[in-house]
């Protein structure tokens, strides 16, 4: 099947335009660009089609990567059922960001770079997914996270986008160094990295052990995921270009927690422990985050503690056992969630760059087929029956009240708080009247054409793409049954969630302001988002930064390495002085010392020569 070139092929675009890009037009790199994603996705869908059913992986080996004693780790390629529905949503959901991106960076300095950084994320990703081992896996793993760098820092003259990239990376180390150590302790224990030998081994290993891994794992997919403690990077990384957004921290990348999660189920489902904190994790994430996105302002950072939140059911659904609902949600949340980033970007586009939702207003008279297709996104999101978030949604929700009924009742309220932050969002851009001050404008067709086709998607995704039952023959069959007065709870507290919207900024637009202003602690502690980067700032940060500064710098630095290699050459110099008092440049002094030397030489001879003749006698 050659899967090695469904990667290979974006990474031919990014070093195409990347080390070529500058001198093409911007036709030419627009081909490059988004014909090697297509011609990816065009693969997948032969690679799919001549596989067929798929009851076994199929794996493809290339080379010894590492040789040692009983380890050996190839260079291998897998596609089962799992890899197919996260081949389709990479390449799929990635073409039309990259087709959307020629209109929104049209005008943007660095176009050939940023579609290079582009098509080197499609690299990474489609590596990450398509490993037959934790190794493999982990090198596309790290690449995404590199990628994520460059383009959330994409505009490096600016300091708040080189931060949020920094950020981005180092918070993300946190939870590589736990993935890491997660796979030195499966060589331990295995003796192996490959998928298809730990896992039929995991049901003989000890509970503890399984325990360990899954909880090591866990904190990798904490960071890369944006859950709890490891979210904060992500709503900073809205300081890229929007598409970086759709793509990376809605769509791909962020998606890769759940998938490694999902991918280590036969760990998993041997680990009770391990799984029920990823189902807390998911929860408490999925809670948190919605109430934050309660009070922002910014859209794009209401649509990031969106994403931070949805990753929270995801989690959910992998911790309470439903592993493929966890990961119908992550097919369908791509949808909707690429759209609405997307359509935010839209928005920016035509008000000239404002993000705030305060300088916008009546936008649906004047973009009103982003204000359809984004209207697409939200009754999905909200979990609104048919649409596509619905189905995913429930699928959770009904498994978290099997496994334990208050996970159910939390994820009920955060549906309700989902429900209504988005259409506070919706109502604030496009009802009313307009507050902005430039003219806003419809986006061009580059970017409504995948607005529309992932409008489609968002409403019929569920009931087209039954993920459950495509992926029934991969993972257990541990999804709750249905439980319609449980649905309809549900279903009644996102109805719930946008009658408050539109109450609050539709028919009584005062109304948040009276509420905001009566529960001022309250509502400055939320808008503030707990100021938990305050908190991490004072407790951690600086802290270290000091401690480095104080024990690394001035201690081991300045005062260890900086004065052991001075005190040599200060001892040096001192020795130095005192044999150049010996140098007087006078030929008779120089005789002079010669001559004592001489003298002193032979009667040390002559000494020891008589004390070797005393001794003979």
């Amino acid at each position: 099947m050659q899967l090695w070139l469904i990667p290979i092929l974006p990474l031919a675009g990014f070093l195409i335009n990347g080390l070529a890009g500058r001198r093409f037009s911007k036709g030419v790199v627009n081909a490059v660009a988004i014909g090697s994603v297509l011609l990816s996705f065009a693969w997948v869908l032969k690679t799919i089609f001549g596989l067929g059913e798929l009851n076994a992986p199929y794996t493809e080996h290339y080379f010894t990567w590492i040789q040692s004693g009983i380890v050996n780790i190839g260079c291998d390629f897998a596609v089962d059922r799992l890899t197919v529905v996260m081949l389709l949503v990479v390449t799929g959901v990635g073409s039309l960001i990259h087709i959307y991106s020629v209109g929104y960076m049209a005008h943007e300095g660095g176009y050939y770079r940023f579609f290079a950084y582009l098509n080197l994320f499609m690299f990474f990703m489609l590596v990450l997914v398509l490993a037959a081992n934790y190794l493999v896996l982990f090198v596309g793993w790290e690449g995404v996270g590199l990628c994520s760098y460059l383009l959330i820092g994409f505009y490096f003259d600016k300091k708040f986008a080189t931060d949020a990239g920094n950020k981005a990376f180092i918070v993300n180390r946190i939870g590589d160094f736990g993935f890491s150590l997660a796979i030195f302790y499966m060589v331990k224990n295995f003796g192996s990295l490959d998928f298809a030998n730990v896992f039929p081994r995991a049901p003989g290993a000890s509970e503890s052990v399984l325990t360990t891994i899954g909880l090591l794992l866990l904190l990798g997919a904490c960071g890369k995921s944006a859950q709890l403690p490891l979210y904060v990077w992500l709503p900073d990384a809205m300081a890229g270009p929007t598409p970086v957004s759709a793509l990376i921290h809605a769509a791909t990348m962020v998606t890769a927690g759940v998938y490694i999660t999902a991918r280590s189920w036969p760990i998993y489902t041997h680990a009770p422990a391990a799984m029920d904190t990823i189902a807390i994790v998911g929860i408490a994430t999925a809670f948190f985050a919605a109430t934050i996105g309660l009070a922002q302002n910014d859209i794009k950072k209401v649509f990031a503690y969106s994403t931070v939140s949805q990753l929270g059911y995801m989690f959910v659904g992998v911790g309470c056992g439903a592993f493929s609902a966890g990961i119908w949600h992550l097919v369908t949340h791509a949808f909707f969630k690429a759209l609405l980033f997307l359509g935010a970007g839209s928005v920016i586009h035509a008000l000239s760059g404002e993000q705030d939702l305060r300088h916008m207003g009546g936008l649906r008279k004047k973009t009103p087929w982003t204000f359809l297709t984004m209207m697409c996104a939200a009754v999905a999101i909200a979990g609104i029956p048919p649409f596509s978030g619905f189905y995913s949604k429930d699928a959770i929700l009904l498994a978290a009240h099997q496994h334990a009924p208050w996970m159910y009742w939390l994820g009920v309220v955060t549906a309700g708080m989902t429900a209504f932050y988005v259409f506070r969002a919706m109502f604030l851009a496009f009802f009313g009247d307009y507050r902005g001050h430039e003219h806003a404008h419809e986006s061009p067709p580059v970017m409504i054409a995948p607005l529309a086709i992932l409008a489609l998607l968002s409403l019929a995704g569920g009931f087209l793409f039954k993920v459950p039952t495509f992926l029934g023959k991969l993972f257990p069959a541990l999804e709750a049954p249905e439980d319609v007065s449980l649905m309809v709870i549900s279903v009644a507290a996102g109805l719930a969630g946008i009658a408050l919207a539109w109450l609050m900024y539709v028919a009584r637009p005062g109304m948040a302001d009276s509420l905001a202003a009566g529960f001022h602690g309250l509502y400055t502690l939320v808008y503030n988002k707990y100021f938990v980067d305050e908190i991490y700032d004072a407790a951690v940060v600086k802290p270290v930064v000091n401690g480095s500064r104080v024990v690394l710098w001035k201690g081991v630095d300045a005062g260890l390495i900086d004065g052991s290699v001075n005190g040599v050459g200060a001892r040096a110099r001192n020795l130095g002085s005192l044999l150049r008092l010996m140098q007087s440049g006078s030929i008779r002094s120089y005789a002079t010392w010669v001559l004592f030397g001489a003298v002193v030489l032979i009667v040390a001879m002559v000494a020891v020569e008589a004390s070797l003749a005393g001794g003979v006698r």
